[in-house]
């Protein structure tokens, strides 16, 4: 299938109801636990329903042969003329939708994604090691993505590896994040259809300060500086409180991960494109569009895809930084 063809099918509860769809709206974002969709049908036939749709039930969404989305109808709306709309996630929204307490001790966040999962009865697929082992967590009134955020968050700060939650057949992925091989470019004059960019340094810092061993009698601190960031934009310090166990070469390591994170300045592009069913939130893309600067690798941030008429479109944000969700643990 070629970039922009739909040629969709929508499976309600077993059932289906493509030839009633007008349209499909499927999207995603990195800052959030599940991907969506949205479909319109024209549920009427000589002003009787031809379907009933109802909240809990499954819906698929295929492109060709290819399932995109596998998810639970979470609300759905009809007007007098049978516009329905239905609003379904991936199996990942389970995640955002119980709350607990929980202590966790010498496990991996690999381990913790286990834990939930089972205890929550959510199917799970692919779960990768994430190898460091977090001496403790202990999180109060969090929800269950909330927790697995903050395990991988520590995994990031302490190895550098970055972990990323997927919903694939109705299982929970748990894969990680390498440097991909961007296959898709993006270019004006074949398929960009619009664009926008723009950068910003409100969250940019040039220095990082990082504060261990014991803050009272005997603290270790490692400060790291971007000088030709400070020379261009001035001292922005991010401070960060080390776990009191770590040495000081721990704590200078750590300060050099936290400056390279958090010393990038931020740039966001929007473009719209004919649609290419495999880019979505978390994979990589190449553009070329000259007037706004769009120029090189980006990672996708948020994907919405749209399917109508036979016709597949869709709007990406882009980012040159490899964004991931992040919740800083504190120890309670």
């Amino acid at each position: 299938m070629y970039p922009g063809q739909a040629e969709i099918k929508v499976i309600y509860n077993n059932i289906d109801i493509t030839p009633i769809v007008m349209s499909v709206e499927w999207g995603g974002d990195v800052m959030q636990a599940c991907r969506s969709l949205r479909c319109s049908i024209k549920n009427t036939s000589h002003n009787k329903k031809i379907v009933t749709v109802e909240n809990g039930k499954r819906i698929q969404f295929f492109n060709g042969e290819t399932e995109l989305f596998r998810g639970i109808v979470f609300m759905n709306e009809i007007n007098i003329d049978g516009l329905h709309s239905i609003v379904a996630y991936d199996d990942n929204v389970y995640l955002t939708k119980s709350m607990d307490t929980r202590k966790f001790i010498n496990m991996k966040a690999s381990q913790i994604v286990q834990r939930i999962c089972s205890d929550y009865e959510i199917p799970t697929g692919f779960i990768a090691d994430t190898g460091y082992i977090i001496p403790k967590l202990i999180l109060r009134d969090k929800t269950l993505y909330d927790m697995i955020v903050t395990a991988l968050t520590e995994t990031k700060k302490h190895t550098g590896r970055c972990f990323i939650l997927l919903n694939k057949n109705g299982k929970i992925i748990l894969q990680e994040r390498k440097s991909q091989v961007t296959q898709f470019i993006i270019e004006d004059g074949v398929n960009i259809i619009s664009a926008r960019y723009s950068q910003s340094i409100e969250d940019l810092k040039t220095q990082v300060k990082v504060v261990g061993g014991d803050s009272d009698k005997k603290p270790i601190v490692a400060t790291v500086k971007n000088d030709e960031l400070i020379k261009k934009f001035g001292i922005m310090q991010h401070l960060e409180n080390a776990d009191s166990k770590l040495n000081k070469s721990q704590i200078e390591q750590l300060a050099r991960r936290l400056l390279e994170e958090h010393g990038t300045i931020k740039d966001e592009a929007t473009v719209d494109v004919i649609g290419i069913d495999e880019v979505i939130a978390g994979t990589s893309v190449y553009v070329r569009e000259k007037l706004t600067g769009i120029v090189g690798g980006y990672y996708v941030i948020s994907d919405s895809h749209r399917y109508e008429n036979g016709v597949h479109t869709m709007s990406l944000v882009l980012s040159a930084t490899d964004e991931l969700p992040t919740l800083e643990y504190e120890e309670v």
